[in-house]
């Protein structure tokens, strides 16, 4: 192995031909000889460059639709051959094989192709086989042979050949091959995840998980912290996806609140209403429906204006210039939105810290995400919590039945609720959070903490009651004992939503009767750690 290699034949065959004529016009210019398959010889040739097929190389023509075509010592003896192996250069004179220095190739479609609904035979067909095994062998002969598997590595590639008279470094060589494995890598992972599926093989004896770098972070949780930013290429709308309007990089925690703002924001459809979720440190401080933006933010805004300073602003309609005008009057880190009119992109041009993203939809909040959670040694991988409740999934369980209205903010709160930290409590009036109590050991104490933060904004609201008198309450799990129902009764909640499925359910209950409460069930809970 000698640092610098030079490059005197190239093989191209890529799927994705962005690039490739002005990659090969480049290559052709500096004397590497190309050899080439199917369309891409097509398209080199349609643009007036010499190039050679593989099939005049090996001596066996293309055939079975193409599947067979690279697959041959001709093509892999050119891409493995140690050029300082006495042994290897005497098998390449005797079989009259030539060096292959560079491998460009893009692999089949396969997740574009999965990605658009296509049936299982369709995307059988575009799993590639010849194009990982010449990006493998090339990457494994990196001492000699540089591989090139995506797009952006065209202009490196290039200014590297420049600078180095026609050659390549070795370390240039290693970062394209570590480039490739990850590359084929991930392909495995898109389609061993796709038949997994596909079969219904709900835990495969072996999972692999696979994403492209969209940012490095200039830090994680913490400075001391390194961090990277990861997508693995869905259309979902959502923060990966999202087009990011003006603001200064996201962080880590901004990217991990983001995500937590318009997951929740999402459950909530438009056309049922403007809706807002504001979110501070992974849960929300304020979510609400209003009858415009800007009146769904302000009271979202006025469940814990504290709170929401330095938060994350989630909406579930267009961003209009009147909700950006109230957004701008305090420091906010993140707004996120399915868009922004021109009016509240102009107002927001003065805050040039605030990161304006949009996502052009909202996401389904019932969809069969899965999702994954990393512990030493190993990680945790899970459906998304796609729970949903309807009205008719309510059971009644107390000799009071609740009102339509405490029915309509119980289902707003349980909403909410399957978003905030557990333990989790969520106070709810008229279509807007009153008080939030999360992450606590104790479910009673999230009741206390909860209700003490409606009291707090109360006084400064100026209000002569707490903001949770004659409110809901929603518990995301069970009520142990009832000191936590009991709680939320003296704090003013006149109807309770819980899952239920303790063993003191009855006593639950019982005391529920005897303050006079309303209880629905949901059989279903919503722990979130």
């Amino acid at each position: 192995m000698t640092d610098l290699a030079p490059l005197r034949r190239a093989l191209l065959s890529v799927s994705d031909k962005t690039g490739l004529i002005e990659l090969g016009k480049a290559l052709s210019e500096r004397g590497v000889e190309l050899l080439s398959t199917g369309g891409t010889a097509k398209a080199l040739r349609e643009a007036g460059l010499e190039v050679r097929d593989v099939a005049d190389v090996t001596g066996f023509p293309e055939m079975m639709d193409g599947r067979v075509k690279t697959l041959h010592p001709m093509v892999h003896g050119g891409l493995l051959a140690l050029r300082d192996n006495d042994d290897h250069v005497a098998a390449m004179d005797a079989h009259g094989i030539g060096a292959i220095d560079l491998l460009v190739v893009n692999l089949y479609p396969f997740e574009e192709t999965v990605a658009k609904g296509a049936d299982y035979d369709t995307c059988i067909e575009n799993i590639d086989i010849g194009g990982p095994a010449m990006i493998r062998a090339a990457a494994k002969n990196h001492s000699f042979v540089s591989v090139v598997v995506d797009v952006e590595d065209y202009a490196p590639l290039l200014a590297e050949l420049d600078a180095n008279d026609g050659k390549t470094t070795y370390a240039f060589r290693q970062s394209l091959a570590q480039t490739a494995y990850a590359r084929t890598g991930a392909y495995d992972a898109a389609v061993s995840g796709w038949m997994a599926g596909a079969i219904n093989v709900e835990a495969p004896r072996r999972r692999a998980v696979a994403g492209t770098l969209a940012q490095t972070l200039r830090y994680g949780e913490n400075p001391h912290q390194r961090a990277a930013f990861y997508i693995e290429g869905s259309s979902r709308p959502g923060v990966a996806t999202a087009t990011q309007l003006q603001g200064k990089e996201l962080s880590y925690n901004n990217i991990n609140d983001t995500d937590a703002a318009f997951e929740l924001v999402s459950e909530f459809t438009p056309g049922a209403g403007a809706a807002c979720a504001i979110i501070k440190h992974a849960n929300p401080c304020g979510v609400a429906r209003g009858e415009t933006l800007k009146d769904a933010y302000m009271r979202a805004f006025d469940c814990d204006r504290t709170s929401a300073f330095g938060g994350i602003i989630a909406l579930n309609q267009p961003l209009d210039g009147a909700t950006a005008e109230e957004i701008s009057q305090i420091f906010t880190e993140v707004v996120i939105a399915p868009g922004a009119d021109g009016d509240a992109r102009r107002i927001f041009e003065a805050k040039k810290n605030l990161r304006l993203l949009t996502t052009e939809g909202l996401a389904d909040p019932r969809d069969a995400a899965m999702m994954l959670k990393q512990v030493s040694g190993g990680y945790l991988i899970q459906d998304k919590d796609s729970g949903h409740i309807d009205l008719s999934d309510l059971k009644v369980v107390t000799k009071r039945a609740p009102t339509d209205q405490e029915m309509v903010d119980m289902l707003f709160a349980w909403k909410v609720a399957k978003h905030v930290k557990s333990n989790a409590i969520v106070y709810v009036k008229d279509g807007a959070t009153v008080g939030v109590g999360a992450g606590q050991m104790s479910r009673v104490d999230s009741c206390r903490i909860a209700a003490r933060k409606a009291q707090d904004m109360a006084e400064v609201l100026g209000l002569p009651v707490p903001l949770t008198q004659g409110s809901v309450v929603a518990s995301d799990a069970f009520f142990p004992f009832a000191d936590g129902l009991l709680t939320a009764a003296e704090a003013g909640a006149s109807a309770v939503i819980q899952p239920g499925g303790s063993m003191r359910d009855d006593d639950v209950i019982s005391a529920a009767d005897e303050a006079g409460l309303a209880m629905v069930l949901t059989g279903m809970r919503h722990f979130r750690h």
